[in-house]
């Protein structure tokens, strides 16, 4: 099957609401109310930073699709969408343009559409290393997002079955281009274990993109003709998991960890910042809104939940993302266990305060 076309059926899977998981990590955490904020809403700023590039909002399109006609106008809304609300935006896999020059457009149309905006582009771990940089150039890039995602490659028909030498070739990326990189899950979230290995070769900047989102094993099994791994829907750590499992990384300045993966709303946004995230990414809810309703339908929403998300802060008294740091939050039931475990100290969370 061509890779043109397996980008338009991943497209069309993953807007099906079978797509997500109904149950949610996010609800297993909870703030502690304080009544007396003691600051103004007009007070509150959203935005965040890492390796030098400013967001404005603590929000980003996340990797979706590019590499076929359709797609390619799928990626054009898009970029008109993070232009006209400031956010940063990351293309999908750009190895059908690396490798068919007749589908570079389907990509580059992104910074043509938003020409100050800050865009990731996207390459996986098995990808050469030429590709790395050609990316980067292709979209004038200000960061590289590299994919690791073995569990949907196995699962996929056509996958890939090889997977060694992709912390080597990471590594040598991260020595050629002249951005940062970024690590990023595809659903499947991340553990200590993983953040140690990305610690050793010189990562400093990881999207855990956990569990909870759209699921790629679904969407693979979807294309299987018998459909033999349904059992496997549940595969990976969730983003509130993969959180947790990265604090002791978070101690260290130098990294920036980034979370995706299962947001529903702005509470699970202040809930991710609250845990340590620079910014959050978003993809299904943005690609099901705008095939449902169009362009400034998700331009519409994404103002919303920068409303919400200034009422959310203004709630717990905090001013900035980094104030978030300090709101006491509770930690119950199956993220609670699984905490315990593994040995991470959860009190540590719900002793916090803002005073």
């Amino acid at each position: 099957m061509s890779r043109e076309r397996r980008k338009d059926e991943h497209i069309q899977l993953a807007a099906l609401p079978e797509s997500v998981s109904p149950v949610s990590h996010f609800d297993d955490l909870s703030f502690v109310h304080y009544s007396f904020p003691e600051m103004t809403w007009n007070e509150v700023d959203l935005k965040s930073e890492f390796a030098g590039n400013v967001m404005n909002l603590p929000i980003y399109i996340n990797a979706m699709t590019g590499g076929s006609e359709k797609t390619g106008k799928i990626n054009e809304s898009l970029a008109d969408i993070a232009s006209i609300t400031g956010v940063a935006m990351a293309v999908g896999s750009q190895h059908a343009g690396l490798r068919n020059d007749s589908l570079i457009d389907t990509f580059r149309v992104v910074r043509k559409r938003n020409s100050k905006g800050i865009i990731l582009a996207n390459i996986g771990a098995d990808a050469p290393i030429d590709f790395a940089r050609r990316a980067v150039e292709m979209l004038e890039a200000n960061a590289l997002q590299i994919h690791v995602n073995a569990p949907q490659e196995l699962v996929m028909p056509e996958g890939e079955r090889n997977f060694k030498g992709w912390l080597h070739r990471i590594e040598q990326v991260i020595q050629t281009v002249p951005v940062p990189v970024i690590i990023k899950e595809v659903g499947f979230g991340m553990c200590s274990e993983t953040f140690h290995l990305l610690n050793k070769i010189g990562v400093r900047h990881i999207d855990i993109s956990g569990r909870g989102g759209t699921n790629f094993v679904w969407i693979e099994n979807q294309r299987r003709k018998n459909k033999e791994y349904s059992y496997l829907q549940n595969w990976g750590q969730s983003t509130i998991i993969s959180l947790l499992e990265a604090q002791e990384f978070l101690e260290n300045e130098n990294w920036t960890i980034f979370a995706s993966g299962g947001i529903r709303n702005p509470l699970d946004i202040v809930k991710c910042l609250s845990l340590g995230a620079k910014a959050v990414g978003v993809a299904g809810p943005i690609l099901r809104l705008l095939q449902l309703e169009g362009e400034e339908r998700v331009i519409e929403e994404i103002h919303e939940w920068t409303i919400q998300l200034k009422s959310i802060f203004t709630m717990l008294g905090a001013k900035t993302v980094q104030d978030l740091k300090k709101c006491p939050l509770v930690i119950t039931n199956d993220v609670r266990e699984w905490c315990e475990l593994r040995g991470i100290d959860v009190t540590h969370f719900a002793r916090r305060s803002r005073f």
